[in-house]
């Protein structure tokens, strides 16, 4: 059985500087169900202003 010391850094940081930097933050996934709705609205702002544009 091989026996390990306790690694504190990240061990895919070989250079010493990256080695003693932070670990990069996570990132936080919104689950929110409305990013269709704003898809829509932002597509519907931009034809209406396009097709205002063309006519005036």
């Amino acid at each position: 059985m091989i026996k390990r010391r306790l690694v504190l850094t990240n061990e895919a940081a070989r250079h010493p500087f990256r080695q003693r930097m932070a670990p990069p933050p996570r990132v936080a996934v919104r689950t929110d169900g409305d990013d269709d709705v704003r898809l829509f609205l932002l597509s519907f702002a931009a034809f209406f202003t396009a097709i205002y544009g063309f006519v005036a």
